[in-house]
């Protein structure tokens, strides 16, 4: 069994980018299982003076992320960038120095938004952040999905839905993609790859 780990970078009670993770469950390729991690909003302002003495909610998101076979990400746009909320999620998953959560661990990204663009400069954003911490990127398609409110729905046990089928077909194909990441451990190859490479400008 796979283990997923989802993140939204919305804290928004109905917010659509959580009720977009809550719809992946059905469309999952059988053996994986997806988690919507609850709690980003309890972290407070990443702050290097904690690092001393973790608070709980940072401890319970690094140690989900760490035992999570790879993770899923979806964000909204705010101001053309990601959530200061997400931002937050992901210096305080880096950390400490030299021991980050995402190092190696295969992540999907996504956006949503109810504009016309689904919130694809905070996707670009989003990718960029994910690289930098030298997370392993799944390629898919590009998913920022416009005008998702119109995308959702609900099935008759209240669970939420993907309405559209071209939007759950690409859903489908980035989670079979993830968990092609996890059966071939690229991340970990990733992660071999980038050490050599660093070993390398030491001569």
């Amino acid at each position: 069994m796979s283990r997923v780990l989802a993140i939204s970078g919305s804290i928004r009670t109905e917010s659509f980018n959580t009720a977009l993770l809550n719809a992946f469950g059905s469309l999952a390729p059988e053996g994986m299982s997806i988690e919507v991690f609850k709690g980003i909003d309890e972290l407070p302002h990443f702050n290097q003076d904690l690092e001393g003495d973790v608070p709980a909610s940072v401890t319970r998101l690094r140690e989900a992320v760490q035992a999570a076979d790879a993770v899923i990400i979806s964000t909204p746009e705010y101001n053309r960038a990601i959530p200061g909320v997400l931002k937050n999620a992901l210096d305080w998953a880096s950390r400490p120095y030299g021991q980050s959560s995402w190092q190696g661990k295969p992540v999907a990204a996504l956006s949503a938004s109810p504009g016309a663009q689904g919130g694809v400069r905070a996707l670009e954003e989003l990718t960029g952040q994910l690289q930098n911490l030298s997370a392993y990127l799944v390629r898919g398609p590009e998913i920022a999905i416009p005008e998702v409110h119109t995308r959702l729905g609900a099935d008759a046990d209240a669970r939420a839905t993907l309405t559209d089928p071209a939007t759950a077909g690409m859903v489908k194909y980035l989670l079979e993609a993830l968990q092609v990441a996890i059966d071939t451990k690229a991340g970990e190859n990733h992660v071999k790859a980038l050490g050599a490479w660093a070993a390398s400008l030491n001569g």
